[in-house]
């Protein structure tokens, strides 16, 4: 596995792909998947032996205060096998992050145990709530 910090356009169509396998952005058009992915501020891939794409997230930051995880996904055939951790672990390290104090993202209950590993915590404390607009 290797960490790539560009998205060639074969990744896109691959991310495109994953985005595909998955309830929450299974709705996601390629467009879509290649705005998000060209305006996104960080955007990090894993791939195998054969440059394909088999995990990524992207991050929006203010490079100072916070910055948000997105898009945190694993091919489902490489799942179990340490490249969500590498993933995580690049994100964690990555040298743009490094001076910033807070590192969000949003993940279903049952995912709570597998971020926690890594420092993540569900309580944001002094009564600090999730609000969200929808159009």
């Amino acid at each position: 596995m290797k960490i790539i910090e560009r998205l060639e356009p074969c990744h896109i169509e691959q991310l495109h792909q994953l985005y595909r396998q998955e309830w929450w952005t299974r709705e996601r058009t390629l467009e879509e998947t290649r705005r998000v992915a060209t305006h996104s501020q960080i955007n990090l891939g894993l791939i195998d032996q054969h440059d394909t794409l088999q995990g990524y997230a992207r991050i929006l930051t203010d490079y100072t205060f916070k910055a948000l995880i997105f898009d945190f996904i694993i091919a489902e055939t490489h799942r179990g096998k340490g490249w969500g951790d590498a993933l995580m672990e690049a994100i964690l390290t990555h040298r743009d992050l490094q001076p910033i104090p807070t590192l969000e993202l949003y993940c279903l209950p049952e995912m709570f145990p597998y971020y926690e590993r890594f420092g993540f915590s569900s309580e944001l404390g002094g009564g600090v709530a999730l609000m969200r607009f929808l159009r």
